[in-house]
């Protein structure tokens, strides 16, 4: 079963509070406008579920991240594994440690976050996403296919 977009977020610049958008740009460096973009890494986003979020009582952005799901739980997914939204392809590429600034948030949340942060994406296909969208999930073997 597919999930969705709950929420869209940029950095506008180092330190600063996320910005929610209502539709994203994602080009070759990752959100147009997000102040962490880098033509050629594997971190062009950072994806959270909403699940985690809500269990820790944290609203979308807070742990900076820039894409919030629904219903896919992005932890369990293997690293290669591609999230198709529309004509944007994301591909799972890292696990996001939570840092001491989690603690800014609120004390213990460092810890809290270990093993579910979120996962780093690079952007394989450019487009538009908007909140809402379909995710859907294609298994490391179906995206070399």
């Amino acid at each position: 079963m597919p999930g969705s977009i709950s929420s869209l977020q940029r950095c506008p610049g180092h330190r600063l509070p996320m910005v929610l958008l209502d539709e994203a740009v994602f080009d070759e460096g990752g959100i147009e406008g997000d102040a962490h973009r880098g033509v050629g890494s594997i971190r062009h986003v950072l994806i959270e579920d909403q699940e985690v979020l809500d269990v820790l009582d944290l609203e979308p952005g807070q742990v900076k991240e820039n894409v919030t799901i629904r219903g896919v739980d992005v932890h369990s997914l293997p690293f290669g594994t591609r999230l198709v939204i529309g004509d944007v392809v994301l591909e799972l590429t890292k696990e996001s440690n939570p840092c001491s600034r989690m603690e800014e948030i609120r004390p213990g949340l460092q810890e809290e976050l270990q093993g579910r942060r979120g996962i780093y994406a690079q952007v394989i296909s450019p487009g538009r996403v908007r909140k809402g969208d379909t995710v859907h999930v294609r298994a490391p073997e179906a995206a070399e296919a």
